[in-house]
């Protein structure tokens, strides 16, 4: 199982499409559906001990630090890793602390995903001006530090910019030393600023973006390169396995979060709210958690076993109208069939040996979006 561990609420960054503003249909649209609990505190409360004993019933657990930004806290990072030392460790950060972690502890981290949004113009207008130099900077650090695992970028994209050069900007990255990419939509996850033709003038341009960058994937390939651009890897694993899918994130049955009073929820999002209350580290085991499974209209749709659902939050909160719903899941469909008219030669390409099918593997649930 995974575990996210909210260490700290508290963040660095004052993004410009930051998680926290969910938190604003709090006691508007969504107190008349849901029970909220804001008793948690701010930064981790939680007894180690007790979550030793928690995690130690798992027989294969997995940790992925978060929050905020779980480099302001430290040292319960440390504290963690200190009495859980045979656990995978995973964490997702801003990178502007990751030259303050101790290299002895950095080293145990299997995978560290980096929030950057591209090239210097784009990351500085969505983050902060200096972010991407001091993120960039931190990168080559821990690097030169003997870091050996994977390395990921999180990307963003807000349609309320009305950015869409998806493919220059994850070239960019590409070219600036990732191997590994994902990126995720902030569509539908608060209902304020929804715009019905601002959304489609967006994804039309959008979709355009992901048929460039699956062409350019392909000749990759082609050429015996094999990048790391999650959405595609997690879709092409689908299909070349013929396998179907819950929630690619795993929320809810695979990957569960552990608040900062040690209350167990089914993701970082959802903290907060009571209905999606899993139990506690003291008192549940982990091997028998509540499943939360996503509900309709995602139940009913043909594209659900690649899928998955995209979001439970979304698919339980339903932010936006129905419309805007469609305009989301249109889009999400036109990258599985964008990525089905290529699989036929992709998989000739490793049955012809040009790449290896290992090539192509990748961890499940750790935080990487397969569906944006």
């Amino acid at each position: 199982m995974y575990y996210h561990i909210i260490l700290t609420e508290e963040c660095n960054s004052r993004c410009r499409y930051c998680y926290e503003k969910s938190e604003c249909e709090f006691g508007n649209k969504l107190d008349k559906k849901f029970h909220f609990d804001y008793s948690s505190p701010c930064k981790s409360d939680i007894n180690v001990n007790v979550l030793k004993k928690f995690i130690k019933k798992d027989k294969s657990p997995r940790i992925i630090f978060y929050g905020g930004e779980p480099l302001m806290n430290i040292e319960k990072m440390i504290e963690i890793m200190k009495q859980l030392p045979d656990v995978k460790y995973f964490l997702q950060t801003n990178g502007k602390l990751l030259n303050k972690f101790p290299k002895e502890f950095m080293n145990r981290f299997s995978r560290i995903l980096v929030s950057i949004d591209g090239d210097k113009e784009r990351t500085d207008f969505n983050r902060g001006k200096g972010t991407y130099d001091l993120v960039m900077k931190n990168i080559e650090l821990i690097k030169k530090n003997a870091f050996r695992g994977e390395i990921i970028a999180r990307m963003t994209i807000s349609f309320s910019d009305e950015f869409t050069d998806l493919y220059k900007q994850v070239l960019h990255l590409l070219n600036s030393g990732f191997k590994s990419i994902h990126w995720q939509l902030d569509m539908g996850f608060y209902e304020s600023d929804y715009n019905k033709e601002k959304v489609a003038k967006f994804l039309k341009g959008y979709n355009r973006e992901i048929s460039k960058l699956l062409d350019f994937w392909v000749s990759e390939i082609r050429r015996g390169k094999v990048w790391r651009i999650y959405p595609f890897l997690g879709l092409f694993d689908s299909l070349y396995h013929n396998t179907k899918t819950k929630l690619r994130c795993g929320s809810g049955y695979a990957n569960y979060t552990i608040m900062t009073n040690g209350k167990i929820t089914a993701c970082p999002i959802t903290g907060g709210i009571e209905e999606f209350d899993i139990g506690n580290i003291a008192e549940s085991n982990p091997n028998e958690l509540r499943e939360i499974k996503i509900i309709e209209p995602c139940l009913s749709c043909k594209y659900r076993d690649l899928c998955g659902g995209r979001c439970l939050y979304s698919n339980y909160t339903k932010l936006w109208p129905e419309e805007g719903q469609e305009q989301i899941c249109d889009s999400i469909k036109y990258l599985i069939d964008e990525m089905k008219k290529r699989f036929p030669e992709i998989k000739k390409l490793i049955n012809d040996k040009k790449v290896k099918e290992d090539w192509f593997e990748y961890e499940k649930y750790f935080g990487p979006e397969i569906i944006p």
